[in-house]
């Protein structure tokens, strides 16, 4: 993307009047981020928050569960960073671990699996129901792409500590991460809190289509509606049919 610099730049200043607007009003914004590993979740949030306020706006990424939190219900741990009036959160990766890296590498049982999925809609109903403006973004790659970029990654002393363990079990269980993609998706997607699928094998217009997609879905005082036609190619919202058609990496 040539223009890229120009286009993101336009695009934060709209983030910069979506938050001056959402502070007036005391809105309440979630969004998260998943996706596959080294789809790009650090730098699609980086530019998100690149220039907004640091007292209004946090980003959470929580670590390994403590034995505490082990023994807690499951999303009592993600309900202390919810945003209050006027904050803007985004969580890079959520509560749907359990449903991705948790599933794949055997860190629940088969029965903590299957009741996520009956707790999540509701939990999310309620987040909605209390005024919080919850979306939710994908971030997909092909495989071949993720391998060259867990190699950029061994080889760049400044971004090697982003690998870890399960990382490098990726590769060898890219199969049952996409199964696991394709349950979460298909269990979790609906009309109150939908999917949004970001091709990300682009990282830069990756970004861009998602700030463009977040602010088109959100309501601020003096939008750029011109500027915030995303490009279908890269961005759409989950369908099934998103594996036939090509759209989501097997």
């Amino acid at each position: 993307m040539d223009d890229y610099k120009e286009i993101l730049r336009a695009l934060q200043i709209e983030l910069v009047k979506l938050q001056r607007h959402f502070i007036a009003c005391e809105h309440r914004i979630l969004v998260i981020v998943e996706g596959r590993d080294a789809a790009g979740k650090d730098g699609v949030i980086k530019r998100l928050v690149q220039h907004l306020s640091p007292r209004e706006t946090r980003v959470v990424a929580l670590g390994k569960p403590s034995a505490r939190d082990e023994a807690t219900w499951y999303f009592q741990r993600y309900v202390p960073y919810l945003p209050a009036s006027g904050e803007f959160v985004i969580f890079n990766r959520s509560w749907y671990n359990r449903a991705g890296v948790e599933r794949v590498m055997g860190f629940c049982s088969e029965e903590e699996y299957q009741r996520f999925f009956l707790m999540v809609a509701p939990f999310e109903q309620m987040l909605i129901d209390s005024g919080i403006q919850l979306r939710k973004y994908f971030l997909d790659i092909d495989k071949s792409e993720q391998q060259q970029r867990f190699l950029a990654r061994e080889q760049d002393p400044l971004a090697n500590w982003k690998i870890s363990p399960i990382d490098r079990e990726a590769q060898v269980n890219w199969a049952n991460y996409s199964h696991a993609r394709n349950e979460m998706l298909r269990r979790s997607h609906n009309d109150i809190a939908p999917w949004v699928i970001i091709r990300a094998n682009n990282k830069k217009a990756a970004r861009i289509n998602l700030i463009k997609s977040l602010l088109s879905s959100l309501d601020y005082e003096g939008k750029d509606e011109a500027l915030l036609k995303a490009d279908s190619k890269i961005i759409q919202r989950y369908k099934p049919e998103m594996r036939d058609t090509g759209f989501l990496a097997d």
